[in-house]
């Protein structure tokens, strides 16, 4: 068989693809063409064009939420390390730590978490990693302990079948949960409008509290629409764990509370957060959060500073920064 007469897609089907297969990795674990975005819009004179998608041509997954490596594919006309560039930047798209290249003839390998030492390593066809030892090597980089572990490999809520995040959604869920996990208290995910945010912060919430992590749970936000669409949508899984705080007495039956920043406080007996003990919540969920608590005398930030023991979580497409007002010196950089 003379190799460079084989197109690309042959050399992955008959050399690439076996090779990853005995190494341990399985059919679910293995994603091909993988897609990690449709295109740019380019908008001219009214119309729009999309640029050409993005694809990956191997994604490999240790769980169905952590994609742990890259393998870019070329035929055997190209050495066995042509298409690092690209598959580094896919990489870094995906926030993933270990790139390989081929050709057919072997592997490139780069670990992205070292940042000193020999940059790139040559494997035989025979030598491609299991995901155990993936897996285990990216344990050692990051310093993830057996109790964080748990959280880290916990599921995402995926019983619809229609519904499963985008690879930016999948950066910001797996970013917030490790951070909390560490013991960062303070979080703020800036993403734009129309990316997603609610349905984000229900499987960061999913996560930590199906792993038993957080187990009370506020979510805050400042228009009864968005609550109202929050309870009956994203949020409808945790059926009757959940409620929304609307009346003006606590139920500390719950487990999952949804609630208005102006339904919680006020004047007197009407600041009904009160009537929830100060460490009632480990985890809330800010939607928004460059509107109210981003300044400090605000009456939403009364009802933050009350639970300050919570991890909190602030989600904006804007985030504000004034003299006065500031989402950053509250919760921190955005850690996406």
């Amino acid at each position: 068989m003379n190799k460079k007469q084989l197109s690309e897609q042959e050399i992955r089907t008959q050399f690439i693809t076996p090779a990853i297969q005995k190494a341990g990795w399985s059919n679910g674990q293995i994603r091909e063409e993988y897609a990690i975005t449709k295109g740019r819009i380019v908008a001219r004179g009214g119309t729009y064009k999309r640029d050409k998608a993005k694809f990956a041509d191997y994604v490999l997954f240790y769980k169905p939420h952590i994609p742990l490596a890259i393998v870019e594919a070329k035929d055997n006309n190209h050495t066995i390390s042509d298409g690092m560039q690209q598959a580094l930047d896919y990489a870094e798209r995906l926030l993933i730590p270990f790139v390989f290249t081929s050709n057919g003839d072997g592997f490139t390998f780069r670990n992205r978490m070292v940042v000193n030492g020999a940059k790139e390593q040559q494997l035989t066809l025979t030598q491609f990693p299991s995901p155990a030892m993936l897996w285990n090597m990216y344990k050692t980089n990051t310093g993830i302990t057996n109790e964080q572990e748990t959280v880290i490999t916990e599921p995402y809520y995926s019983e619809r079948d229609d519904r499963t995040p985008r690879y930016y959604q999948m950066n910001a869920i797996n970013l917030t949960v490790d951070a909390v996990v560490r013991g960062q208290n303070r979080v703020l995910l800036v993403m734009a409008t129309g990316t997603g945010k609610t349905y984000t912060a229900f499987q960061i919430i999913w996560r930590l509290w199906k792993s038993g992590v957080k187990k009370r749970i506020l979510f805050l936000a400042d228009r009864n629409a968005l609550i109202d669409q929050t309870y009956s949508n994203d949020f409808s899984p945790f059926k009757d764990k959940m409620t929304i705080i609307r009346n003006r007495k606590a139920d500390p039956s719950y487990e999952i509370y949804l609630a208005l920043y102006q339904g919680l406080t006020g004047e007197g007996d009407k600041e009904i957060f009160r009537q929830f003990s100060p460490g009632f919540f480990d985890l809330i969920i800010i939607d928004e959060c460059h509107r109210g608590s981003a300044n400090e005398n605000s009456e939403w930030r009364t009802v933050l500073d009350y639970f300050t023991a919570a991890t909190q979580i602030g989600l904006t497409a804007t985030p504000k920064e004034t003299k006065d007002i500031s989402n950053i010196d509250y919760f921190g950089d955005p850690i996406y």
